[in-house]
C-alpha cells in the first residue's frame, strides 16, 4: 500500500501541479483533505492513500509535487497493515497502529 507523507520539517502541502493533475482549483496553499478527493471517512488521513492522489504525485514526480514547505514522498508499506501518520513539527512518519492505554 502506498501512503503520501511529508519528509521534512514544515508541514504537508502539495504543489499546484498536483492540484492540476487532480482537476482541482488551486487554493494558493496546497492543502488537501478527504473532501477534496470525495472521500467520506472518519479517518482524517484517508486521502493520503487515495489512488488518485498517488497517481497525480507519480505523474508530476515527488520533487515537483512538494508544496512550499514540504518534501512529499510516497512510502510503500505491506498490504493489510493498519497505519497512522506520526508528526513532529511537520516531519511525518508512518507507524503501524497499536493499542495504547
Amino acid at each position: 500500500m502506498k501512503i503520501v507523507v511529508n519528509k521534512c520539517f514544515g508541514g504537508f502541502s502539495v504543489s499546484k501541479a498536483v492540484y492540476d493533475a487532480l482537476g482541482l482549483e488551486w487554493d494558493g496553499y496546497g492543502y488537501l483533505d478527504n473532501s477534496d478527493l470525495g472521500i467520506d471517512d472518519d479517518d482524517a488521513m484517508a486521502y493520503r492513500c487515495n489512488a488518485k492522489l498517488i497517481a497525480a504525485i507519480e505523474s508530476v514526480g515527488e520533487k515537483s509535487a512538494s508544496g512550499g514547505l514540504a518534501s512529499i514522498r510516497i512510502v510503500d508499506i505491506p498490504e493489510g497493515i493498519e497505519w497512522e501518520i506520526g508528526d513532529y513539527d511537520g516531519l511525518e512518519t508512518v507507524h503501524e497502529k497499536h493499542r495504547s492505554w
